[in-house]
C-alpha cells in the first residue's frame, strides 16, 4: 500500500470549520466551494490569489453544487435552495422531507447526466430516517434508498454505470448498478471499515475508477480499487476528514474538508489544523464536475 508522505499533504486555508463539508472544484472560476454545515456558512477558496470568501446561510447547508445558469444547489433542511454568490440569496427550489423536522440534508453528488444525487439524515444522529434522493433538475426528488442513520457520499464510476454510497454509522460503502435513467438495482456491498480505522465519509472516484474515502475519526483518505481492494492512504494530522474533490486545471490537486466537530478542548489544542481545508497532489485526475441540468 502507498502511503502519502507528511510533507506532501498541505492546509490551505485554516479556516476552523466545525464541520466542513462538501466540496467541489468550479473550472470556469478556478475555485473551490464547500460549506461549514454547523456555522451556516458557503466558503470559496481561489488557489491562484489565496482569496477565500464566506457567505451566512439560512440554516445548515449540507453542500453546495453547480447548477446551470452559473448558480448554485445548496441543501438545507427540509429543502433544496438555489444560491446566487453575486448578492448572498437564498432561494427555495423544491421541498425535501417537509414531515420529518429533525431531518437534514447531509452530502450531494451531481452525475454526469446532471442529476442530483443526496442523502437526508437525523440531525440528532439517532433514527434510522435519512434517505438517498434523486432530483433530475425538476420536479419532487425521488427517493432511492432508505432506513440510514447518516447518509453520506454519493459519488459514481467514470463511466456512469455503477453508484456508490454510503451508511456512515454502519461503517458500509454500497454500490448500486445505475442505469442510464436513473434507477438503482443490485445494491451490494463494496467496502466495509473496521472500528479502528474510523467512519466512512464524503468520497470522489478519479478518473480510473478509484474510490478515495474521507474517514471521519481515521486520519486520513483512504483509497480502493474499483474491486474493493485497499490501494493507498493519505494521514491527516486531525482526525475528521470529512470529504474530496479534485480540483486545479489538471484535476490532480485534491482538496479535503476536515471537522472540528466532536473534539475536545485537549483534541483542539492537539490538533490546531482540525477544521481546515487540505490540498495534496495525485498521481492520476479525477472526474470533471457537472451542473444540475435544472428544468
Amino acid at each position: 500500500m502507498n502511503d502519502l508522505a507528511a510533507d506532501e499533504l498541505t492546509c490551505v486555508w485554516s479556516v476552523a470549520a466545525h464541520l466542513g463539508e462538501g466540496p467541489f472544484w468550479s473550472a470556469s472560476a478556478r475555485a473551490l466551494w464547500f460549506v461549514d454545515i454547523k456555522q451556516r456558512q458557503v466558503h470559496c477558496f481561489h488557489p491562484a490569489t489565496a482569496l477565500q470568501e464566506s457567505w451566512n446561510a439560512p440554516d445548515q447547508p449540507g453542500f453546495v453544487l453547480p447548477m446551470q445558469g452559473d448558480t448554485l444547489v445548496v441543501g438545507m433542511p427540509r429543502r433544496l435552495c438555489r444560491f446566487d454568490p453575486v448578492d448572498g440569496s437564498f432561494t427555495d427550489l423544491v421541498a425535501v422531507e417537509s414531515n420529518l423536522p429533525r431531518n437534514r440534508l447531509n452530502d450531494g453528488f451531481v452525475d454526469a447526466a446532471g442529476r442530483l444525487w443526496f442523502g437526508s439524515m437525523d440531525d440528532a444522529e439517532e433514527a434510522p430516517t435519512g434517505a438517498l434522493y434523486r432530483w433530475d433538475g425538476s420536479g419532487a426528488p425521488l427517493r432511492q434508498d432508505d432506513g440510514i442513520i447518516i447518509t453520506n457520499g454519493p459519488a459514481t464510476s467514470p463511466d456512469g454505470t455503477v453508484l456508490y454510497h454510503t451508511d456512515t454509522l454502519e461503517r458500509t460503502v454500497y454500490a448500486f448498478d445505475l442505469g442510464s435513467n436513473g434507477m438503482l438495482a443490485n445494491k451490494r456491498v463494496f467496502v466495509r471499515i473496521e472500528d479502528e480505522a474510523g467512519y466512512p465519509d464524503g468520497m470522489a472516484v478519479d478518473a480510473d475508477g478509484r474510490v478515495w474515502i474521507a474517514l471521519f475519526g481515521g486520519w486520513g483518505i483512504r483509497c480502493y480499487a474499483p474491486s474493493g481492494k485497499l490501494l493507498r492512504f493519505v494521514r491527516f494530522p486531525c482526525a475528521n476528514v470529512t470529504k474530496l474533490t479534485f480540483g486545479d486545471d489538471d484535476l490532480r490537486t485534491i482538496y479535503a474538508t476536515t471537522a472540528r466537530k466532536g473534539l475536545d478542548d485537549a483534541a483542539r489544542l492537539a490538533q490546531p489544523l482540525a477544521g481546515g481545508l487540505f490540498a495534496f497532489r495525485s498521481d492520476r485526475p479525477g472526474l470533471p464536475q457537472a451542473e444540475v441540468a435544472h428544468g
